[in-house]
């Protein structure tokens, strides 16, 4: 079943950890889908050069493929950037770099989301889902970086993300009479060669008993798209394992 067949689809981060399956699953879903990153192979057309905190490199993505097909169908905000002092406790942030990822991850999602919604304003149609966490809807469990190595669930993550999940309501109110649907994706713990200890005391906490696989959080990402989810805007669909459930 090809339930995005012709859709026009852009991913950011397309070459991280998700972000990779998310393209492969959209693609084999029939959509022609852009890769969005700051890694790139320039030799795919597949594959766009774009700096999401660079207001006029999301102006040249979001032209490039408006030029190329005349419509945007659906937006996928997954890029993932961070500071290199992310993984700090709560008492060793400094404003500076608190400011600088709340600019990083979440403004950057508002800007390219306003751009891309011209589009979809005028065409009537179009769906974006944005990627937040579990985090964004419940607190941290520290119990599960106990014996980790310094481990720890950075205190901007749980504002971003929480931030991301209402906004993206906002959108879907705002924008409903448009025919635009705007959803979230919310992974649980996901397994990425993680310190063995981690993954031992998240498992014994989850009811699946296991951390999440990336290609476990596309098929939620892709349904959120299509048209089966015609009637479904300002939501977020949780793929935790039954985490937030207890």
């Amino acid at each position: 079943m090809c339930r995005l067949e012709n859709k026009i689809i852009i991913v950011t981060g397309g070459n991280g950890l998700i972000g990779k399956q998310l393209v492969e699953k959209i693609t084999k879903e029939g959509a022609v889908c852009y890769n969005a990153d700051i890694k790139v192979n320039n030799s795919l057309d597949s594959e766009i050069y774009c700096d999401i905190n660079d207001v006029k490199s999301v102006d040249s993505l979001i032209k490039e493929v408006f030029n190329k097909h005349g419509r945007i169908d659906g937006l996928v905000n997954n890029a993932y950037p961070r500071t290199k002092d992310w993984g700090n406790k709560f008492e060793d942030v400094k404003l500076e770099s608190w400011k600088k990822n709340i600019d990083m991850q979440l403004n950057s999602v508002f800007y390219i989301c306003q751009q891309v919604l011209k589009i979809m304003k005028k065409q009537q149609y179009g769906s974006i889902v944005n990627i937040s966490s579990i985090y964004g809807v419940v607190a941290s469990d520290f119990s599960v970086y106990e014996n980790t190595d310094g481990m720890t669930s950075p205190a901007a993550y749980s504002a971003i993300k929480s931030g991301l999940i209402n906004f993206s309501r906002y959108m879907a109110s705002y924008y409903g009479k448009n025919g635009i649907r705007v959803n979230c994706v919310s992974p649980g713990g996901i397994l990425d060669n993680q310190n063995t200890t981690f993954v031992e005391n998240y498992s014994k906490k989850v009811p699946l008993k296991r951390l999440g696989k990336a290609s476990e959080i596309s098929p939620a990402v892709s349904f959120l798209l299509s048209e089966e989810a015609s009637y479904i805007t300002g939501q977020n669909l949780i793929v935790d394992g039954g985490w937030t459930s207890i």
